[in-house]
């Protein structure tokens, strides 16, 4: 069974931080890129960010450039930390793995979602 498991959301103040998490289970994704993408309320899930497998190579989405950092781990645990928060990026955040190469990220498996809100 394909797992990912996203852990780490909750709620901040605003210029506050958190650090999400997205671990593997069931099935390696070792050769895979992984990433997140977010769903604000009312709005469509939009990517986040994306690492490689080799995790070589990382990409960010501009609105979170100089803020977010994706990072993965020798057991393919993948992380998002997240300075500098704002109000607007309080959504749903999805873990995704992907079998394509990074910089065609859209992801084939994904976990359940972990809820970020930042206050104001």
């Amino acid at each position: 069974q394909v797992q990912l498991v996203e852990s780490g959301g909750g709620l901040v103040q605003a210029g506050g931080s958190l650090r999400l998490s997205c671990a593997q289970s069931g099935r390696t994704f070792n050769r895979y890129a992984m990433g997140w993408f977010r769903q604000a309320s009312g709005k469509e899930r939009e990517f986040v960010a994306a690492i490689s497998w080799s995790g070589g190579t990382t990409l960010l989405v501009d609105s979170v450039k100089g803020r977010f950092t994706i990072s993965r781990d020798a057991k393919n645990t993948v992380y998002l930390q997240m300075n500098s928060l704002k109000p607007e990026d309080t959504a749903v955040y999805y873990c995704a793995a992907d079998t394509r190469p990074v910089y065609e990220f859209k992801g084939d498996y994904w976990g359940q979602g972990t809820q970020v809100t930042v206050s104001s």
